[in-house]
């Protein structure tokens, strides 16, 4: 997929999660091809980096960069115990109302509730204390599109 991003994030391997378009992208005739293929609160990677450069108000330094992207891999703990590498599964958040130093792992950026996700890797037991008690597995994942 190719969309356009501020110059000084144009880097293979960047990161971001797309939080949704700024009021100035209404009225820009690159909106279709900038932010018309992301879906918001996902989470991407930019796999590879084009050299044409379009001025952009919102950007800073007022310059944006055809970038390709893919989905971004999303780190994971889960409760679930059947999981291997290359099984896939529906996403459901655990029922957990903790705020905790693997709250961010527990509720990834990026995973949507029912996303259909491919185990990568399963680095198996998380060696952290759960405050909840579950037993918690780490998970490199995918999406099944």
């Amino acid at each position: 997929m190719i969309t356009l991003i501020g110059k000084d994030l144009a880097k293979k391997g960047q990161e971001f999660v797309f939080l949704g378009p700024a009021d100035e992208c209404e009225k820009c005739r690159f909106k279709s091809s900038c932010v018309g293929n992301l879906e918001i609160n996902r989470k991407y990677v930019v796999v590879n980096v084009k050299e044409n450069e379009q001025k952009c108000p919102i950007h800073s330094g007022g310059i944006v960069v055809p970038v390709e992207i893919d989905r971004a891999k999303i780190e994971l703990l889960t409760t679930s115990k059947n999981i291997f590498e290359g099984s896939t599964f529906t996403f459901n958040a655990a029922d957990c109302d903790e705020t905790c130093e693997f709250h961010d792992l527990c509720f990834p950026d990026g995973l949507h509730e029912n996303d259909k996700c491919i185990v990568l890797n399963n680095e198996g037991k998380h060696k952290g204390e759960c405050k909840k008690g579950f037993k918690l597995n780490k998970l490199t994942l995918g999406f099944v599109i």
